[in-house]
């Protein structure tokens, strides 16, 4: 052993080890260092633009949003639409539930045509007693279908340039609901109906509420 060197004793400091690397980023090497640059930049010019387009879609009709509405609406249709019930000045009274069915051609060769399923009640279900319910599974299937019902008319014609964009996405929601219980089976076509009830008026009012269930049953979809 070198006579220089003593023998490490009890309460002695550790040494720091030389040229400790620095946290984060600066940590890396060169290369690594340009890509988590390049990354950080694309995530903020995508939130940037997605803000952007948000805003554009809410704000009062403007020049900016009218010269390019079709890529506003591209964007925010249908998955990020915006609305403000949540301040309407009478707020929605009512209970609608949206349910499905499929047709199947079963492995044997057989037609099939399954009971309705309440998928809003599968929802609602999921969500029930969570402390971080699915923002998915609180909004998707309900905003799906108010985007359907206000690009439609009575007769579930299209009233506007949406409406065949509502139906794809009500029923791609359907399709991938119901496409899991029936695994070996073929869905051939997909219908959907809304069971819409008023909310009962509470005990002390003297208001009458018809509390009777109503549906509205639209036509078959192929898939």
């Amino acid at each position: 052993m070198d006579s220089n060197q003593r023998e490490p004793v009890e309460g002695d400091l550790p040494q720091p080890a030389e040229n400790p690397r620095a946290p984060g980023i600066a940590g890396l090497s060169a290369p690594y260092r340009a890509v988590a640059a390049l990354a950080l930049a694309a995530v903020a010019v995508a939130a940037c633009a997605h803000l952007a387009l948000v805003f554009l879609h809410v704000a009062p009709s403007n020049t900016v949003s009218k010269r390019h509405a079709a890529l506003i609406d591209g964007w925010i249709y249908p998955e990020f639409e915006q609305n403000w019930k949540l301040f309407a000045p009478n707020p929605l009274q009512q209970n609608i539930a949206v349910e499905a069915r499929a047709q199947i051609r079963t492995a044997d060769g057989k037609l099939v045509t399954g009971g309705w399923r309440d998928l809003s009640a599968e929802d609602g279900a999921a969500i029930r007693h969570g402390l971080l319910p699915s923002h998915t599974e609180q909004n998707e299937l309900r905003r799906a279908w108010d985007f359907f019902t206000g690009s439609h008319d009575e007769n579930d014609k299209p009233n506007g340039e949406r409406g065949e964009l509502s139906e794809a996405y009500l029923r791609r929601i359907a399709l991938e609901r119901l496409a899991p219980g029936h695994r070996g089976d073929r869905i051939l076509r997909v219908q959907l109906r809304s069971a819409t009830r008023s909310v009962a008026a509470p005990a002390w009012s003297d208001e009458k509420t018809d509390t009777q269930t109503y549906y509205r049953e639209l036509p078959w979809w192929t898939v």
